[in-house]
């Protein structure tokens, strides 16, 4: 899985002009699931999105997650964050998991951020929607299952 998430004031999805999903302060997150993601992922990463400390703290420090700080989340699948553009111009999304699977594994990982007592609003699946979003920060973290798996994200001193 592949997860960009933002620290908002507010986020809201609307989709054929109606709201979907609404939130005030709390985390926005874009979820794509690959080919190779499993649902044996989903606890770990919910796990991680809940408990990361992304929220300011009464100094603006960023020392409480999203449960300490009773904020919200709104969860929109994102097939395109698995899109290569190694090719050419158009990219290629075949490292993205099928919808029927992207699907499983999305609604899952959504009940599994609800079972942690978080107040969670989603888009809908599948359907082209609109995003608003005002960004509080701005704070952006990326993560994806495959880094956790492989034992260790890379450093920037490993690359150099």
């Amino acid at each position: 899985m592949r997860l960009v998430i933002q620290r908002v004031n507010l986020a809201k999805v609307s989709t054929g002009g109606k709201v979907v999903g609404e939130i005030g302060k709390g985390l926005f997150l874009l979820v794509g699931v690959g080919r190779e993601d499993k649902v044996t992922q989903i606890s770990a990463m919910a796990q991680k999105c809940v408990n990361l400390r992304l929220m300011a703290d009464s100094e603006g420090k960023m020392n409480l997650s999203v449960k300490d700080a009773k904020a919200e989340m709104l969860v929109v699948s994102q097939f395109t964050l698995y899109a290569d553009t190694s090719s050419g111009r158009r990219p290629s999304f075949v490292q993205a998991a099928t919808p029927e699977v992207a699907e499983e594994i999305y609604q899952k990982f959504v009940k599994s951020l609800e079972s942690e007592g978080i107040k969670v609003e989603t888009g809908r699946f599948g359907s082209y929607m609109n995003i608003e979003a005002e960004l509080d920060g701005p704070v952006t973290i990326i993560l994806d299952s495959s880094q956790k798996a492989a034992g260790k994200q890379e450093s920037r001193a490993d690359k150099y």
